[in-house]
């Protein structure tokens, strides 16, 4: 820990931002007194006046109830801000929220507390202006600061990170890859106390409550608001403090978008982790089932999506995403499904797995995570009839292994199924088909996917993988079609 203090400068207009109440409500339940937020009160918005304009008083009564020490300031006294800081040193079990009072233009002729000059240059006014406030400066313009102190604990790189044992499973053992992936964080946690875990109340579900009850001082609860549940973590991967793993249900991660990918504006190395994705999660029905996910992560700068279908790859994915360099994400799933590979198994960020293959082989079918496994069946089922099908295991969807999907498509030529419990649009099947044409290498090609194109409801997991046709039953017709 160190004794520095943060300062967070707010716009009024973006005070209307849900967000900005879930953080001051987070700051104040765990009483950050080394934080200090200012609202910058100067009434204007971008195209009208803000809702609360200078009613001061409003902002001061809302911020109290939230349980921050607060007070109105004259945003342009200098003299005032340095007290009011000073001031907020002492105050103990609260963070504090100045909210400054200021006019947007202060002093500038013609233009102050005037709309229509949102992110405008002054054009015309800019010579009067200048010379206006060039009249006003006093003294030689030095400025002087006390020595900044920097106690925060040194730190070293990300790449030694491990876990703490190798994963211990047992092949055909059936294990929730959500239950791995707390099991890795636990794991990770204990070789390195820069690992941190936060969720938004799932974490008996997500299964990062095993690294809280491990080590429960490398656990930030965030409650039911992802937003602030983002940007905490995003805050605590800042100067590489940390090992971030943000967790909820993927679904969730949604209302957090913004943050996401302002992370990765900032080349955030935040890793965020998404469960109960797809329409496997069963009866909890829509509003739970990430749909979405995939296409939403895949459009991220610099991000990694991992997508593990069995346990022993998940441990491997925490492991991997704890010494990537930008922002992750890996996408876990509810139910349990059989652990395929061996406790020494090696796996490597955009390098698939082809768990099924032969000389013979007539069709590619690439898949990860639920229906993975269901392809799996497929081509045992496939196999009772003699038709050999190659079954490809992507691990990462981003990056994707272009190599080994091209090499798979050109020895079964160029027949190509792709199988995930995911909607159409921008997940892994636009990811496959997007990587082998742009190849180069392939000229001819047949292809299907096989992906959820509609909304679903609630069921049980067999019943809404049979209904929107990506079970193993729906592969196997898919494969004779094809052929």
């Amino acid at each position: 820990k160190a004794s520095y203090r943060v300062f967070c400068v707010i716009g009024d207009g973006e005070s209307a931002e849900g967000s900005i109440w879930e953080a001051l409500a987070f700051a104040s339940y765990y009483k950050l007194d080394n934080l200090v937020a200012i609202i910058d009160c100067n009434r204007l918005g971008q195209s009208e006046a803000t809702s609360l304009g200078h009613d001061c008083n409003t902002y001061l009564e809302r911020v109290k109830a939230f349980g921050c020490h607060a007070a109105i300031v004259d945003g342009h006294d200098i003299s005032v801000l340095h007290r009011e800081f000073r001031g907020a040193e002492s105050s103990k079990l609260k963070p504090t929220v100045l909210i400054a009072k200021t006019f947007k233009g202060h002093d500038f002729p013609d233009i102050g507390d005037k709309l229509d000059w949102h992110g405008k240059p002054l054009g015309a006014n800019t010579e009067a202006t200048m010379k206006h406030l060039e009249g006003k400066l006093s003294g030689n313009g030095q400025i002087k600061s006390a020595v900044v102190v920097d106690d925060a604990p040194k730190v070293g790189s990300f790449d030694s990170v491990s876990l703490a044992s190798p994963p211990e499973y047992t092949l055909g053992q059936t294990v929730a890859t959500r239950q791995a992936y707390g099991t890795a964080l636990a794991k990770l946690g204990s070789s390195s106390d820069r690992v941190i875990g936060l969720d938004g109340d799932t974490k008996n579900s997500t299964f990062s409550i095993k690294l809280r009850n491990a080590r429960p001082d490398q656990f930030i609860e965030c409650f039911i608001a992802e937003q602030n549940l983002v940007g905490v973590g995003i805050g605590l991967a800042c100067r590489s403090r940390t090992i971030p793993f943000v967790s909820t249900f993927a679904c969730f991660l949604s209302r957090a978008f913004d943050q996401i990918r302002m992370g990765a504006v900032s080349q955030t190395s935040c890793n965020f982790v998404g469960s109960h994705c797809g329409v496997s999660i069963g009866e909890d029905g829509p509003s739970q089932m990430a749909l979405e996910d995939i296409s939403m992560f895949r459009s991220v700068p610099n991000c990694v999506v991992f997508y593990p279908s069995d346990a022993v790859a998940t441990e491997r994915a925490v492991e991997l995403a704890g010494r990537y360099r930008y922002s992750t994400f890996i996408r876990t799933s509810r139910p349990n499904t059989p652990v395929i590979y061996g406790n020494t198994e090696a796996f490597q960020i955009g390098k698939a797995k082809v768990v099924k293959q032969s000389a013979g082989d007539k069709v590619t079918i690439v898949s990860a995570g639920v229906t993975l496994h269901q392809a799996t069946i497929a081509a045992g089922e496939l196999e009772k009839e003699g038709v050999a099908v190659r079954v490809v295991d992507l691990f990462t969807v981003k990056p994707i292994d272009t190599e080994t999907l091209v090499d798979s498509v050109l020895a079964t030529n160029g027949k190509l199924i792709t199988v995930e419990d995911h909607y159409a649009e921008g997940g892994i099947g636009d990811a496959v088909l997007s990587a082998v044409l742009e190849s180069g290498r392939v000229e001819n090609i047949r292809y299907r996917k096989l992906a959820v194109r509609d909304i679903p409801r609630s069921g049980s997991c067999a019943q809404l993988l049979a209904k929107f046709g990506i079970d193993a039953a729906a592969i196997v017709r898919t494969v004779k079609e094809i052929l």
